[in-house]
């Protein structure tokens, strides 16, 4: 079993920057694909980004690419979603995930285990 925990939501600014983490504990993260999804108000929740476990393959939505950059520490068990230029459009409860494959993710497949979330709020 996997528990994922998240951090570092909070309220910013729009063209702030902010770094959210995803902790894992329960076994090790060899093999397993790190993603980040968000659920804005109101909407689905949609793909944001995820990376395999040797740190590549990454993949981003459009909508966060070239803002957006996934990382991971497999030493530590962490992931890391690094935003910059943050926009309004991006509040949202952002969840860590992980699972057997970074692409699979992009269609919201392969997921084994979510973390229960932290908000960002972008003000304008």
């Amino acid at each position: 079993q996997v528990q994922l925990v998240e951090s570092g939501g909070g309220l910013v600014q729009a063209g702030d920057s902010l770094r959210l983490s995803c902790a894992g504990t329960g076994r090790t993260f060899t093999g397993i694909a790190m993603g980040w999804f968000r659920q804005a108000p109101g909407k689905e929740r949609e793909f944001v980004a995820s990376i395999g476990w040797t740190g590549a393959p990454t993949y981003y939505a459009d909508s966060v690419k070239g803002r957006f950059t996934i990382s991971r520490d497999n030493a530590k068990s962490t992931a890391v979603l690094s935003m910059y230029s943050l926009k309004p459009d991006d509040t949202a409860v952002y969840y860590c995930a992980a699972g057997t494959s970074g692409s699979a993710m992009i269609r919201g497949g392969g997921i084994n285990y979510w973390g229960k979330g932290t908000l960002v709020t972008v003000s304008s």
